[in-house]
């Protein structure tokens, strides 16, 4: 099961867990309603073969799908693709991932502008909602392995902060109520 909890404001490692002392945890319903994102479940032996996986994609109307591995061995340009992905920024769609090996974190912006940290393990599969600010990393085992969904062809542009002038960003504000 997925956990998520509020980020220290240390600049050590990103890799580690960056835990508030004493750790503040926030279960999933929270994480929904402070942040929009969406967490399921599925078989983390083989979550590729299980049902709930079909019925998102169809629900949801996920069309393309790819494959990315991230550890030294397998990533071209590993430590800037690593930078990369731990710059704040958005996306214009949704950010799905179905972890299926290793495992990492994504940090996420509440209404309040703080960092949520969540981590994902196999089997976790997470919705990032268009227009929030967030970042990835892995954690110290250095290695994830997960599916990437897409509505249509993919578009993959991160829009680095600020974008707060950009149209899925006021959407985003506007259906979460937050407003900085």
């Amino acid at each position: 099961m997925v956990r998520a909890w509020y980020m220290d404001s240390s600049q050590d490692d990103q890799r580690l867990e960056h835990h508030r002392e004493p750790p503040c945890y926030v279960d999933l319903d929270k994480l929904y309603k402070l942040t929009g994102v969406e967490y399921f479940k599925l078989n983390s032996d083989d979550p590729l073969t299980d049902e709930k996986l079909e019925k998102i994609k169809l629900e949801r109307n996920y069309t393309y799908e790819d494959q990315i591995t991230c550890s030294k061995e397998c990533l071209p340009n590993y430590e800037e693709k690593l930078h990369n992905f731990f710059t704040e920024h958005l996306h214009t769609d949704e950010e799905i991932r179905l972890v299926l090996e290793g495992s990492g974190y994504f940090d996420v912006r509440d209404g309040k502008d703080e960092w949520l940290r969540i981590e994902v393990i196999p089997g976790d599969m997470i919705i990032i909602p268009s227009g929030i600010y967030h970042r990835f990393t892995l954690d110290s085992k250095n290695y994830i392995k997960a599916k990437r969904f897409f509505i249509g062809e993919p578009v993959w542009t991160p829009h680095n902060r600020p974008a707060d002038n950009m149209e899925c960003r006021k959407k985003y504000l506007e259906k979460f109520n937050h407003g900085f």
